[in-house]
């Protein structure tokens, strides 16, 4: 009997303790971690359908497939191994790049999509149809992104979710502005959408204008420390084809080489991105 009285005491007592403490939601990602980062990389580049574990073992399969044509052709493991890890990363490469270009893409036509808003709310459309007609008369860039939404609101009929599924596909900061901008005045009410619209072409024109010209004189620095970077190996790929060449890079001290100049390259490279990139507008309102 005061076995069972000590248990349902203690069992009060944990009750009591447990009480004091809030349930906080636990998160398997913190938001706008890598996990987000990448997949905005995937959605900017247009590649809605990939997803990060096929990304991964395709990358496993280019680097395999390097490092074994490397091998069989200069017969030098230590060299395998620096063009595998080079051949693995050339799908992020590729992804990024044009990630990159679709974002300048989309830079310059913004303010055009942003103009058509201001409009449409001009002309008396709803929210919904300002939006919606986007995917007629907007930039043919954009034009999919909004027929879908034009369709997911048709099938809904939720504005605020079909925003959502809007900024996802787009990834980018300034749809997102205008989405929560957008989803403010419907909820909300407010006659200053028109002037918000309007200053923010404006500003888009601005920003867009500055940047082609800073990008402009900046590029054929970045081309050229990006050729300093591939001389070497693109020296090393030719000298892989005659083994007695390479020869020295079989012994352990030829591989310290190879991994001091691999270390040096990528710590040049990356610190050659990092002071000649020029900052990119982080996703805030996710």
């Amino acid at each position: 009997m005061g076995v069972v009285v000590g248990l349902i005491l203690g069992m009060g007592l944990f009750c009591i303790w447990w009480s004091w403490w809030v349930p906080t939601p636990r998160s398997s990602r913190r938001p706008g971690g890598w996990h987000d980062r990448a997949m905005d990389t995937l959605r900017q580049a247009g590649m809605e359908s990939v997803t990060l574990r096929t990304l991964a073992v395709t990358c496993t399969g280019f680097g395999v497939t390097g490092f074994a044509a490397t091998l069989a052709v200069s017969d030098v493991p230590a060299i395998a191994v620096c063009f595998g890890g080079m051949a693995s990363w050339a799908p992020v490469a590729i992804i990024q790049g044009r990630a990159r270009q679709r974002r300048q893409q989309l830079r310059d036509v913004w303010p055009e999509v942003v103009d058509n808003l201001s409009s449409g709310v001009r002309a008396g459309l709803s929210l919904p149809e300002a939006l919606a007609q986007i995917a007629d008369r907007g930039p043919e860039p954009l034009r999919p992104a909004f027929a879908s939404f034009a369709a997911d609101y048709r099938t809904t009929g939720r504005f605020g979710e079909a925003l959502d599924a809007l900024k996802e596909r787009l990834a980018d900061p300034v749809a997102d502005r205008i989405c929560e901008a957008l989803r403010i005045t419907r909820e909300v009410g407010g006659t200053d959408l028109g002037r918000l619209l309007r200053s923010l072409s404006a500003f888009l024109r601005e920003d867009a204008r500055t940047r082609s010209e800073l990008e402009g004189r900046q590029s054929w620095t970045v081309y050229a420390a990006r050729l300093a970077v591939a001389a070497p190996w693109l020296v090393l790929a030719l000298l892989a084809t005659r083994p007695e060449s390479v020869a020295a890079y079989a012994r352990p001290a030829g591989a310290v080489v190879l991994g001091v100049g691999a270390a040096s390259t990528l710590v040049a490279y990356r610190l050659m991105v990092r002071i000649g990139r020029l900052p990119e507008e982080t996703r805030v309102l996710r």
